[in-house]
């Protein structure tokens, strides 16, 4: 049981401290890049490029709508390219 106001600061601040240590070591930087993922085009690229310009969170919603409409449309499209190759004669 802790009974001082001190002890307990100082507990947590050695928390904070060594969440952080944990945090910074194990964090990287992503770079997203054309050859990131099959599905990426040039429209999410400059969707992207435009939120990361503007940072608005209208320019933020529209790249996430073009990255949805985008997947969606790759995997449909894989989606149906297995099934026509499975089809048996």
């Amino acid at each position: 049981m802790i009974l001082d106001k001190d002890v307990l600061e100082n507990i947590v601040q050695e928390y904070v401290r060594l969440l952080e240590l944990i945090w910074y070591k194990h964090v990287g930087v992503i770079k997203i890049t054309r050859q990131t993922k099959d599905w990426w085009n040039d429209k999410c690229q400059m969707k992207l490029r435009r939120y990361r310009s503007s940072k608005s969170i209208e320019d933020w919603k529209s790249f996430r709508r073009t990255v949805k409409i985008t997947k969606r449309s790759f995997f449909n499209n894989k989606i149906q390219e297995i099934a026509s190759k499975n089809k048996r004669p």
